[in-house]
């Protein structure tokens, strides 16, 4: 099947792989570098860097029309997007004769929308899991072609859940490429309650000292490695890593970052503001 992938984040790299090693894969979409790092220095996205390794044209595009008028010229049985960060215009959404097919870190309709992965944490969820879900003009409101229930390990945060949910996400999608290869897809309607998630901001990551033990847990695991919660102790502004339980109920800070340090224990963080009194 002749392809076109659109993806950005790292979320994507292994989806980007799977269509990669099973269809005629003729160029990657991606968001245009973008400045990163104390430095501000244009960086490419991880879809790229993954791209040019695998010899694979890159597209960054500005607008999506450009790549519209291109992709109806070309013609193309299929498109895969996995975390592009952009939804796709009806005009391009017509292009594929076999459809366009993301892949969405959550059982949707659950969790549509851009932080799947922290608001299932966030929530204190046990169990989330990736759908492959046929486009259409909505925002991840398409029919569900496969989904696959993951469950979430106590204590696991973001880092170690996306990683594992990118990973089972290429493997529903190679699946899914296999069903396309074989003729029309099957899917189905979304049912359930629609629940909408939304990008993080500042303002987002900031911990209330007032809110229960648990709460404060599920709240820091939704946010590590990055961009961590924030929270004031002992007088200065911190991000939380770890945390946990304790058995009397309380809280029990395992890891943090202090300013203009690393990564530490909080016995460690501890000895060093004892320290500079």
């Amino acid at each position: 099947m002749k392809a076109l992938f659109f993806g950005t984040s790292a979320f994507a790299v292994p989806s980007l792989r799977a269509v990669a090693e099973r269809c005629d894969l003729r160029a990657v979409v991606t968001q245009p570098d973008r400045p990163a790092g104390r430095g501000q220095r244009l960086t490419p996205s991880p879809v790229k860097l993954e791209a040019q390794r695998l010899g694979i044209a890159v597209r960054e595009p500005a607008r999506l029309s450009e790549v519209a008028v291109d992709a109806a010229r070309e013609g193309y049985d299929l498109f895969a997007l996995a975390a592009y960060g952009r939804i796709l215009p009806p005009a391009l959404l017509a292009v594929p004769a076999r459809g366009a097919l993301n892949v969405h870190p959550s059982l949707l309709p659950r969790y549509r929308g851009a932080t799947p992965i922290q608001s299932a944490l966030r929530d204190g969820a046990t169990e989330t899991g990736v759908s492959i879900m046929l486009m259409d003009a909505g925002m991840d409101t398409g029919d569900i072609v496969l989904q696959e229930v993951v469950t979430i390990e106590p204590g696991e945060d973001y880092g170690h859940l996306h990683d594992r949910l990118a990973d089972r996400g290429a493997a529903l999608l190679a699946r899914a490429l296999t069903l396309a290869a074989a003729g029309p897809l099957p899917h189905h309607p979304q049912q359930g309650t629609p629940s909408v998630t939304t990008p993080i901001r500042a303002g987002d990551l900031a911990i209330d000292w007032s809110w229960p033990p648990a709460k404060i847990v599920d709240f820091v695991r939704a946010y590590a490695p990055a961009p961590a919660a924030r929270a004031d102790l002992d007088g200065e502004r911190v991000k939380l890593l770890r945390a946990h339980v304790a058995p009397d109920g309380s809280l029990a800070i395992d890891e943090l970052i202090a300013p203009n340090r690393g990564r530490m224990s909080y016995a460690a963080y501890r000895q060093h503001r004892a320290a500079l009194r």
